[in-house]
């Protein structure tokens, strides 16, 4: 197989910026023009200290040069300004592109990289390092670029005056870049360091709050909670022992650096006495030499920000760069809905999970698949779903290999309800109406009633208004479930699948969410994976799996009389109601 090779993080950053490349050379050039002007009180001073030396006494002279000083300081200010908004409205544009990519790549990687990927690493890439984008783009590219050329200018103006002046104005600057040097040896691997136990730390936060419940009724805490501590430790200490290796380094650059004169005064007035250097020349060199330094320092800091790119580019490239479940554009016609599993097989990680599965489901039947926890019978709703991809085998809808539909026609031909029912932190309405985006609020009061949630909905503080909370969580599990009932009617896919999705029921909600079901799937093909026995019993097809494998199928009174393994799991069902 070809593989790609992944562009460079200049290269990725540079693809990311060009659709606004307009805005970032206006930003550019603004800034090297603002920067001038900022040089330009530096050129006053200079002409009025040499006109007072000469014994200039003419007041207009000064006021003339001082109005130059202030048109050069407004002027750098308003160039500047505007040079900033034009790099930030870029940038922000740009990192709002980036989101949008990085979050619709989630749609289409396969489900084994959302699982093997802590969600607050994939947080913190969408959140954190996107921001981070911001200071190289909306900074680093006009203010580093504007910074340099304009020393250099005045560099050159300088060799001009006398060359050797000049060199003497920038005998501070290698030895400030040595301990610069110094601060910055092997920062890219120091902050990469940094920046992975961040997210170590970020992942094990959200960890720690999703499970807080769990946290709380064992009695631990933040602080005995190890791993959380640990994470936080490790990503504290890493960050001090980072500033101790670079404090001194710093400082000596951040107090060498701007001390040009140190040398320019001593040396130029060896040179003024011995008649080899006038006095225009010397007050002109003298003055111009403080406002090199510092735009130079400004850029060089600069650097760190560019250290960081390839890190911050490659971490958000890691999740830009992973394989998409692959998928034609063009759409397919399909002949039905019938589904058909041939020879399929699939492992996750090293662990073989389903192994030469064959199996048959009519358009319009209801097919249930029951069997152990682990057996691998959700791992065959999500491979219909298309969540995975089969490692080896087919899977057919309406006689088309899925792999062969275009994951936007798939997921348009099939509903599925998953057994944790998600909901987001948005409005019920709106969760429900994430079933179909363009519904009216008729059709989505209609998809309620349907599912038996419009009366408990109307009792809610702001009726169909009412924030669900995060996952729902101001819902309780069985209203939960009747909202994802709802969306998925509303939907109306030819295909349903229920993954253990009335898990949650309750005796009193049952009849309720089993009559919603039966709307829900009215017409269609149902396939259903239930806990509960008793609520598949008059499926067309159950389907019994066990270690990877389909051992039985048939109705349910075919396989109490033929399969040990299902008449077990029913006399258990039994014994537990029994017991209740």
């Amino acid at each position: 197989m070809e593989h790609t090779q992944a562009p460079s993080p200049l290269a990725r950053l540079a693809e990311f910026a060009g659709p606004h490349k307009g805005k970032y050379l206006a930003s550019v050039i603004l800034a090297v023009i603002g920067v001038a002007a900022g040089l330009v009180p530096y050129f006053a001073v200079a002409q009025m200290i040499i006109e007072l030396i000469g014994g200039g006494r003419e007041p207009g002279f000064y006021l003339s040069w001082c109005a130059v000083a202030a048109a050069g300081f407004i002027f750098k200010s308003v160039c500047m300004n505007v040079s900033t908004t034009f790099s930030h409205r870029a940038t922000f544009a740009v990192i709002s592109e980036v989101r949008f990519r990085l979050t619709s790549k989630l749609t289409r990687v396969p489900m084994g990289y959302l699982l093997d990927t802590p969600s607050g690493k994939l947080k913190t890439t969408i959140v954190e390092r996107t921001d981070s984008i911001e200071s190289p783009l909306a900074h680093v590219l006009p203010e580093m670029t504007a910074n340099l050329l304009v020393p250099l200018g005045i560099i050159v103006y300088l060799f001009s005056l006398d060359w050797r002046m000049a060199l003497v104005s920038l005998i501070t600057l290698p030895i400030g870049l040595f301990a610069y040097m110094a601060m910055m040896k092997d920062y890219a691997v120091k902050y990469a360091a940094v920046t992975n136990a961040g997210k170590h730390m970020s992942a094990t936060t959200v960890e720690y709050i999703n499970g807080i419940e769990v946290i709380k009724a064992f009695n631990q805490s933040a602080a005995s909670y190890a791993k959380f501590t640990d994470a936080v430790k490790q990503n504290t200490g890493l960050v001090l022992e980072w500033m101790r290796a670079t404090q001194g380094y710093s400082a000596v650059a951040q107090s060498v650096w701007p001390a040009v004169l140190v040398g320019v005064l001593p040396v130029g007035c060896i040179f003024y006495l011995n008649g080899t250097l006038d006095a225009p020349t010397f007050i002109t060199v003298m003055i111009l030499s403080l406002g090199i330094i510092g735009p130079l320092v400004a850029a060089m800091f600069f650097t760190d920000d560019i250290a960081k790119i390839g890190t911050i580019v490659s971490d958000i490239g890691i999740v830009l760069d992973t394989p998409d479940l692959e998928r034609p554009t063009e759409k397919r016609q399909l002949n039905g809905s019938d589904i058909e599993l041939k020879d399929v097989s699939f492992a996750y990680k090293d662990e073989q999970v389903l192994r030469n599965v064959n199996l048959e489901i009519a358009a319009g039947s209801v097919t249930a698949l029951v069997g152990p926890s682990g057996s691998g019978k959700s791992t065959i709703a999500k491979l219909i779903a298309s969540l995975w991809d089969v490692g080896g085998g087919t899977i057919a809808l309406g006689g088309t290999d899925i792999r062969d539909i275009p994951l936007e026609q798939l997921m348009d031909h099939i509903a599925y309800v998953a057994q944790d029912n998600y909901l987001f932190d948005q409005t019920v309405r709106d969760n429900i109406r994430m079933g179909k985006p363009n519904a009216t609020d008729a059709e989505v009061e209609e998809a309620a009633r349907a599912s038996g949630c419009h009366e408990f909905i109307l009792k809610l503080e702001r009726g169909y208004d009412t924030v669900a909370g995060g996952a729902g969580g101001h819902l309780s599990g069985g209203e939960r479930q009747r909202i994802a009932i709802a969306r998925a009617m509303l939907k109306n896919a030819p295909v349903v699948i229920l993954d253990e999705a009335t898990s949650y029921t309750d005796p009193e909600n049952e009849a309720v969410i089993q009559e919603a079901v039966a709307k829900l799937v009215a017409g269609k093909t149902l396939i259903v994976i239930a806990h509960r026995l008793s609520t598949i019993t008059d499926s067309d097809k159950i389907v019994v799996v066990s270690q990877g494998r389909i051992v039985a199928e048939g109705r349910h009174e075919e396989l109490l009389a033929g399969c040990e393994l299902y008449r077990g799991m029913w006399q258990a069902h039994l014994d537990a109601k029994d017991a209740m």
